[in-house]
């Protein structure tokens, strides 16, 4: 059975115990990131089996090889860009679209691309029934980004990528920001940042993403 709606059940406190001890308690501090989480039905975004353990601070499988991440990792991610009201965000990766509706909740617009088509059609049904901002959907090989709705104020990768990214930083605008798990020798968090026309690089945390592939399926 595939990820559907439940109207009838009422996991708020899963979400509220969520936001205090997973996010809150851990260093997430940006309230209104903390309300996005708070706002966004994340079992909906997965099989209705999960139940309540889809609040869990931890992956969860969505088919074709492609995980939801923990909530925790997201949300360090998205604290990490500084998401302002004004910035137009760019997402490699939709997945489920759980990440897709926080983002857009956060910033003026969400462009975000999915090379597995059944995913991003999934993920677009269901962003349909909740409240969300302003988003667009497009199957396509997410390491070529969405050249067209160019230069984005954000970028964050869902996906693990070998080396700079090099195609998506040249879609960023001026201060512009680009968050991604590049595994090199090792997989880490880089955050990279135009200041004054020269790129920044900073390295967070060791992570474990599925790895960006390309190609459409």
């Amino acid at each position: 059975m595939g990820p559907g709606l439940e109207p009838e059940v009422d996991y708020s406190i899963a979400r509220k115990r969520m936001v205090r001890d997973q996010l809150s308690a851990r260093g997430i501090e940006d309230k209104r990131l903390l309300q996005a989480f708070m706002e966004v039905p994340r079992h909906l975004f997965l099989d209705p089996a999960t139940g309540a353990r889809a609040y869990d601070d931890c992956s969860f499988p969505i088919g074709y090889s492609q995980t939801i991440s923990q909530p925790y990792i997201q949300a360090m991610m998205m604290q990490h860009l500084q998401i302002s009201p004004k910035d137009r965000i760019l997402e490699v990766g939709t997945g489920s679209g759980y990440q897709t509706a926080i983002l857009s909740l956060l910033g003026q617009e969400v462009f975000s691309v999915e090379r597995i088509a059944p995913l991003s059609k999934n993920a677009g049904e269901i962003l349909s029934r909740i409240r969300t901002g302003r988003i667009r959907l497009k199957i396509t090989d997410g390491s070529d980004g969405w050249k067209f709705y160019a230069p984005y104020d954000k970028i964050i990768v869902s996906a693990a990528m070998r080396e700079k990214p090099v195609t998506l930083l040249e879609q960023l605008g001026v201060e512009g920001m680009l968050i991604a798990p590049v595994a090199k020798e090792r997989e880490h968090l880089v955050l990279y940042k135009w200041v004054a026309g020269e790129l920044k690089e900073q390295i967070l945390s060791r992570c474990a993403f599925v790895p960006l592939l390309k190609g459409i399926q």
